[in-house]
């Protein structure tokens, strides 16, 4: 089992990680769905969070980490450099469908939804969270309590605010 990283961005490399604008109506911040190579295996998410650069005080955002089934987001899909492992910086570089999807099929796991799809089932791993944009939230799950998803769903970090704000968010996931 390894520890990857996983951020609603592409990797900083010159320049420093951009926060994405969460919108005004209900968005798909990150998306994860497991590769080919995973077809009979199920991933733990470890942790996950976010954080705002709101200035002012407002009112709290929502915020919920959820699994879709078959439906995905329309999406920016994430690179093999996106993706990090944690536990070995001499691993091979990630590859589309080992141990993540993105790339080939499209709109697999990446960031910053431009659709949402019409979702008509929803499983909801933790949260919803209100959050203000002016403050962060993360959550490290209880050994052994952690939560799971299936190789055929899409986990999804989803945020709803009632003005736009700049969010960073991640989970860290074991496969």
């Amino acid at each position: 089992m390894t520890l990857y990283l996983i951020k609603n961005g592409p990797m900083q490399t010159t320049a420093a990680f951009a926060g994405v604008t969460t919108g005004t109506a209900i968005k798909t911040m990150l998306q994860v769905k497991l590769g080919a190579t995973l077809v009979t295996s199920r991933a733990k998410i470890v942790e996950w969070g976010c954080s705002f650069n709101g200035s002012a005080a407002a009112t709290p955002g929502k915020v919920e980490l959820i699994t879709t089934g078959s439906i995905k987001a329309t999406i920016t899909e994430f690179v093999a450099a996106d993706i990090t492992n944690l536990e070995d910086p001499n691993a091979a570089a990630n590859t589309d469908d080992n141990p993540f999807a993105y790339g080939a099929a499209g709109d697999e796991s990446g960031y910053t939804a431009s659709a949402e799809g019409s979702i008509t089932a929803v499983r909801s791993l933790a949260g919803p969270q209100y959050i203000a944009p002016t403050t962060q939230y993360s959550w490290q799950f209880p050994l052994g309590r952690e939560p799971v998803f299936r190789y055929d769903e899409y986990m999804r970090i989803r945020m709803h605010f009632g003005a736009a704000v700049d969010a960073a968010c991640y989970v860290i996931i074991e496969v």
